[in-house]
This record gives structure tokens, sequence and C-alpha cells, in this order.
């Protein structure tokens, strides 16, 4: 089974890997294709992906994994489909990262999951839906002014659909578990938005009953109704934030000396309340059966096996997280009231004392004694503290002291993880110090070059050490953590300037061959860990300065797509191999099948509805280019960048601005649809001469554009110019008129920017 999860794990590494060169490709807006170019080679990749999904439907020629891979073809031609539509948009200069490309790419994915009812149809359909409405309430680089109950109103919509997604899955209409635990988190993270009184002064405190109602419900549906241990988890996570979310609050308006009291208790009832409900979990789940574990078949057996190792993982991540939480609310509680009480007037000094004297309660403390999340919750607090206290008193003696104390923490650590956490405060105790010394020597320019070649040399030395101290466990972690800060140090310096002449080339180079031969080294002399290490960081070294040098996102589509190639060229050979030896037990289908053999006609149907959005839209596009009246219009323009479309510019025109004839109050602006009339000025530019009337006869030289109100201003969907990446300040400082054409009923396309 772990061999048969790595094939499949190998291929979609490739078809996500080919899938992410392609957005970059396009994204980078590159000026060697044309537009009918670009549009043919974005249908031609829809109809490429779709169709390797119907051909691995009727072939098998990969063995166990052709279903797998029918399906995961049939998710990337989706995919490709909304890559294509931000296409149209980049080329046609559209709204960047509209709504509107969001909720189109949603329908086919809406379609695909009501004929597939696959997973990864329905967790797209939910982002690509949920991105849509954030897009519409918040457009990408414009602020949208709301009221509190308008913004209330937004934060219940998202209440409400995930609320109703959560129970169609919940009741078995749905039959999705991501969806599930997705539409339930989101819920709860809504319902928590409603209750914050610094952002709704009016409603906040309202809201906390519904919520605190909901929560309730959910405990008693989960334990009485229907036993689901991961939901009651999920539920219980719930509740702990928003007891959090509470604490805050009341810690913003009541912060006193009795307020931090309270402030532990709450602490010490969340943790010990931590505790009682995960044993109460695990009595529960060996006294009642969970939902859907009374059928004895197979597969529902393999099911509640999945099921309970899920539920155990979400269960550990979020006791941890609750214990996290619970410790830094006391640890803030107690600092508070220390710092309240003591009438004293260097707070650093009793800030010290108490991480110092925390710091040596948790060392001396047995590991059996404590629980681990616990312990080293506190410690990072008492080192975090402890550190700003000295950074504070500026005292090296006490930065001494507490480095003694850090060491003497590293000695009694046990484990891997701790031991690489307490040597990893060593460090930032010891550039405590180097800085204490030397942070007025030359500027902070060289003081801070010089801490980070003295501790690459440090870890150096205490690497070289490490080979001639006695066999022991310390031995071991001591090689393996100065090796790594060796070579993040010494990493961190190769982006340093030139510190003497030639400095930065000596420093990547010195960097680059080390490395490579700590590479050959550890792999000859078979140390496993340190050779791990040292070819990370020689990748990242790769990875960072080819960024510096060549990193632009043509350059990161042809490497992706060499890499996509190579993964599924391994995975295909590990499966053949695999197969020729008889180690693939059985075929996928008995766990899988394809869509596309099972719904051909129906799938053919969502095919060609998206290839007849692409090709309207750009008959649209291309008859307005063609018909479309040519005006030219003032702007100012700046520089950012789309997710899935690229750098554009982000234009701002005269026109954005209500015509002066027609003055309006503030009370009267709405995000409602506007027509304005606009007329040339003596240099042939146009300008907005009035808000259009029904029925109003326009001059010759009048055109109309639609527009919509956001606050303020009027946008007419052509705000976004598409360049190619990296060319924005140029148009920046170059651009200073749009060329726009229009349609007689007011629609607009941008088709070019020029200096004059």
């Amino acid at each position: 089974m772990l061999r048969f999860n790595a094939i499949r794990t190998g291929y979609l590494l490739g078809i996500s890997l080919i899938l992410a060169a392609i957005i970059y490709f396009f994204a980078s807006n590159w000026g060697g294709l044309d537009r009918t170019f670009k549009i043919v080679l974005a249908a031609a990749l829809i109809v490429l992906f779709y169709g390797l999904s119907f051909v691995f439907a009727r072939i098998r020629a990969v063995p166990g994994q052709q279903a797998f891979l029918s399906n995961m073809f049939l998710v990337a031609g989706c995919i490709a489909f909304g890559v294509s539509v931000a296409l149209l948009g980049q080329i046609y200069n559209s709204h960047a990262d509209s709504y509107g490309l969001f909720f189109i790419w949603s329908v086919p994915a809406l379609l695909l999951s009501w004929i597939t009812r696959y997973n990864p149809f329905y967790m797209l359909s939910y982002v690509l839906i949920h991105l849509g409405l954030w897009l519409y309430f918040y457009p990408t680089m414009q602020s949208v002014p709301y009221s509190e109950l308008e913004s209330l109103s937004i934060a219940g919509m998202y209440a409400i659909v995930n609320l109703l997604l959560f129970l169609l899955t919940f009741l078995h209409r749905i039959h999705s578990a991501p969806l599930q635990y997705m539409s339930f988190t989101v819920f709860h993270i809504a319902m928590l938005a409603m209750t914050n009184s610094f952002a709704f002064d009016e409603y906040g405190m309202v809201m906390n009953v519904p919520h605190i109602a909901v929560i309730a419900l959910g405990f008693y549906i989960f334990i009485k109704v229907r036993l689901n241990k991961t939901l009651l988890t999920l539920n219980a996570l719930a509740l702990s934030a928003f007891a959090v979310f509470k604490f805050i609050e009341l810690a913003e308006a009541y912060s006193s000396s009795l307020f931090f009291v309270f402030g532990l208790i709450f602490v010490a009832l969340l943790l010990t309340g931590n505790v009682w409900f995960f044993r109460y979990l695990n009595r529960l789940g060996k006294t009642l059966p969970e939902a859907g574990t009374t059928d004895i078949s197979t597969s529902k057996n393999e099911t509640t096996v999945h099921e309970e190792h899920g539920s155990e993982w979400i269960s550990k991540t979020v006791s941890r997280v609750i214990k996290v939480v619970g410790v830094l609310i006391g640890s803030i509680s107690l600092i508070g009231l220390i710092m309240i009480s003591t009438n004293v007037n260097h707070t650093e000094y009793v800030l010290l004392v108490v991480s110092l004297l925390l710091m040596i309660l948790m060392i001396v403390i047995p590991e059996s004694k404590l629980d681990s999340v616990i312990r080293y919750t506190l410690l990072t607090i008492s080192y975090i503290t402890g550190l700003a206290a000295i950074l504070w008193s500026d005292q090296s003696l006490l930065s001494v002291l507490f480095l003694i104390v850090s060491i003497a923490g590293w000695f009694r650590s046990k484990g891997k993880r701790q031991l690489f956490f307490a040597y990893t405060f060593v460090n930032l105790n010891l550039a405590t110090i180097l800085f204490q010394q030397y942070q007025e020597w030359d500027g902070w320019n060289w003081t801070y070059k010089f801490i980070i070649f003295s501790l690459f040399i440090v870890n150096a030395v205490l690497y070289g050490v490490s080979y001639f101290i006695s066999k022991t466990e310390l031995k071991e972690h001591l090689r393996n953590s100065s090796l790594f800060f060796s070579l993040l140090f010494l990493f961190w310096a190769t982006f340093f300037e030139d510190v003497v002449p030639h400095s930065y080339m000596f420093i990547n180079i010195f960097y680059f061959v080390i490395v490579t031969g700590m590479v050959f080294a550890f792999a000859r002399l078979k140390q496993k860990s340190e050779a791990i290490t040292s070819v990370v960081f020689w990748f990242i070294f790769i990875g960072f300065k080819y960024y510096d040098l060549l990193w632009t996102l043509l350059y990161k589509s042809f490497t992706l797509a060499l890499l996509g190639i190579i993964a599924l060229g391994i995975t295909w050979w590990a499966d053949r191999r695999m197969a020729h030896s008889g180690k693939a037990a059985f075929d996928a289908d008995h766990r899988s099948f394809s869509f596309m053999r099972l719904s051909p006609l129906l799938i053919a149907i969502v095919i060609v509805l998206q290839l007849g959005i692409i090709g309207y839209q750009t008959a649209r596009s291309e008859t307005l280019l063609a018909t479309g009246a040519s005006i030219k219009l003032k702007l100012a323009p700046v520089d950012p960048r789309s997710l899935l479309q690229g750098d554009y510019v982000a234009l701002n025109y005269d026109i954005s601005t209500p015509p002066s004839k027609t003055p309006l109050q503030e009370e009267e602006w709405s995000r409602g649809k506007v027509k304005v009339v606009l007329t040339p000025d003596s240099q042939g530019v146009y300008v907005a001469d009035r808000l259009y009337q029904d029925g109003e006869k326009l001059a010759s030289h009048e055109v109309i554009l639609n527009g919509q109100w956001y606050g303020s201003r009027i946008l007419y969907g052509i705000e976004n110019y598409f360049i190619p990446e990296g060319t924005g300040r140029t148009v920046e400082q170059n651009a200073h008129f749009a060329h726009i054409r229009v349609s007689r009923n007011g629609d607009a396309l941008l088709e070019r920017l020029a200096e004059s």
C-alpha cells in the first residue's frame, strides 16, 4: 500500500508541476506570442488534458493507475479552463483577480462535482465560490467603505453558506469529508468574526449569544445525536478560540491586577478542561461506535480505520494548540500581574528574574513530571522574555548569566527536537552578547556582519570539537546542530555586499565549494543526517542564487515544466518496474474508477460548455476591438501583481471622479451602475461631461461609458493593463494616456497605453 500511494503521489506531483508551469508561463505575459496564438494555445491545453483523461479511461498503459490518472487529468482540465479564462482577462485587459473570473470558473467545477461526486471538484468549487464572493465584496486594489451592519451581513452570509454546506454533508446529501470539515471550520471562523467587539461596537456583544448557542448545540449533536469525534474535537477548538478571543477583548478593556488574576484562573480552567475533554473523548470512543462504523464490510472497516487515524491526529493537534494558547495567556497574565503589582523603577529586572526562575524550574523538573508541550512553551516564553529584558537592561553580566542557564538547559534537554530548540536559544544568547559588546563599532552594518561571521566561526569550531568528544548522546546532537547553524550563518553571509573588494564573490564561491564537498564526503562516509543537511543547503543556495540572477516567471515555468516531466518519467518507470516484478499487488480499479468512462456524455457537454465560454468571450472582445469607437483618456498608473494573470498596472483615470456638472452628496453614492457621457477636449482627450439620463440625445462627438459606483469613485472595468513581467516601472514613467474601444451600448475595452 505504501508503494502504491507513493506512485500516486509521484503522478500527482508531476501533473501539479506542469499545471504550475502553465500558470507561470501565461502570467509572465511573454511578448513572443500574439493574442491569437495564446488563445489557441489555451484552448488546446484544455482539450489536451481532457483528451488525456479520455485516453487513460480507455487504455491500460499504466498498470493499476489508469483510473487515477484519468480522474487527475479531468481535474487538470478544469483547472486549465480557469487559467484560460484568466488569460483572456490578461489579453483583453479585463479586471485583475476579478470575482467574475472565479464565478465563471466555478460553473464547470460545480457541474463536474454533480456528475462525478469527486472530492477534488467539491473542494475546487468551494474555494472558487468563496474567492469570488470575497473579491465581489472586497475588490483587489479598491477600498470599499462598509458600515458595521454591512460588514456584519457579509460575515453572516459566509456563515450561512458554510452552515448549509455543512448540513448537506453531515446529513449525507453530499458525501465529502474534506468539504464537511472545511465548511464547519469556516462557519465558526465567520461566527467568531461576527462577535468581534473591536470591529463591531454595536453588534459584537449581541453576537456572542448565537455563537455560544451554536457551540453548545454542536456538543449535544456530536455526542448524543450522532457521535463524531473529529467534529467534536473541532467544536472544542471553536470553544477554545471563542474563549481566548473574549479574554483578549476583556484584557484590552479591563487591564488590572484583578483581571490578570482571573486570567490565571481562566488558564487553569482551560488546561483542566482540555485534559478532561480528551480523556472523555477517548472513553467515548471505546464505549460508543463512531457514526457509520456498524457495517462489517471490508471497505467500511477500512474507512473507519482512516477516520479513526484522522480523528486521533486532529485531537492531538487541537490539544497541543489549546495547551500552547493556554500557557501563553497564563504567562502574559503572570508577567502583567508582576509588572502592575511591583512598584519598582526597573521593570526589566523583574522580568529577567521571572524568566530565569521559570527557565530553571523547567530545567530542573524531570521530563516525566510535566507535559512536553507545556514545558517547551513555557521555556520559549522564558527565553523570549529574558532576551527582551536583557536587551532592555543592556547589562553584559546578566547576558552571560542568561547564557550559562541556556547552556545548562541544553545539557538537561532530552530528544532531538528539544536539544535543537535549546541550541537555537544558545545562539540567540551569543548574538545578544556580541551585539551588546560591539553595537557602537563602526555602525550597525559592520556590527551585524561581524555577529554573523562570529556565529559561523563559533558553530564551525563546535562542529570540529564534536569529533573529539567521547561517544555520548549529546555528541550526535551537537554535531548536527552545529553543522546546521554553521551552514545557516555562512549562507546568510553570502548575501552581504563587499566587505572588502570582491568579498561577495569569494564568500559565494567558498560556500558552494565547501557545501558541495560536504555532500560528497558525507555521502561517502554514510553520515546520513549530515548528508541530508548539506544537500538541503546546497539546493537552497542554488534556488536563491538562481532567483537573484534568472528567476523570472518565464524561467520558473520552464524549470517547473522540466521538473514535472522528470517526476512523471521517474514515477512511470517505477510503476512499470513494480508491475514487472509482481509487486503491484492489485489494480486501482477496486478502489477507484474513471469518471470519464462512467459519464462520458455529461462530461463532454461540460467540456463543450467551457470551450463555448472561451469562444464567446474571445469573439465578444474581438468584435469590440474591431468595431468600437476609439477614444483617448488621461491616467496615472501604479504597479501590482495578479495571482493568476501576472504583472499589471492599475489605472486611475481622470474620468473616475464624478463629473463636476452633476455634484453629488456623499449619501447619494452607491455601488449601483451608472452611465457617463464623455466628450473630447481641445487636445482630443475624452473627459467626463455628465451622467447620462435615460432617453437623452447625444451629440455626434459624445460617447457613453458604462461604470459602477465604488464609494466616491466610478469604475469602468478598464482599470487594469497587463504587461510583461518586470516592465511596470517603465510603464509608470512613460504611459500617460490610454486608448480605449467603446461599443455603442457603452461597454469598453482597454486597447493600449501611450506616452502621448
